[in-house]
């Protein structure tokens, strides 16, 4: 009987479009993070990094062909890592995210 763990994130990857969702989110981001930064001149927001990378991590998992499940999964648990690192970092020290 498979966990739920092997159901869930060593699945098959879910295709190229929800790639390309993940991947056009992550871009969407990382644009309007670079305009407020290089045009506006404001403090880069560090926590959006880290949702990018997360976004950028999902997509190329979900862009993997079909066979490639370990891959896909290995990204997909990257991606979880990255993402609860993030909320970590809020709840222990938010100074190095807002700093």
């Amino acid at each position: 009987m498979p966990s739920i763990i092997d159901q869930t994130l060593f699945s098959e990857p879910s295709g190229r479009p929800l790639g390309l969702v993940f991947l056009c989110g992550a871009l969407l981001l990382a644009g309007q993070q670079g305009y407020y930064v290089i045009v506006e001149g404001a403090t880069p927001f560090y926590a959006v990094l880290f949702v990018i990378a997360g976004m950028a991590l999902s997509g190329i998992a979900e862009s993997l062909p079909k066979p490639r499940r370990l891959e896909a999964g290995v990204l997909r648990l990257t991606a979880i890592t990255v993402l609860v690192s993030l909320l970590v970092i809020i709840f222990f020290a938010p100074d190095l995210i807002t700093a």
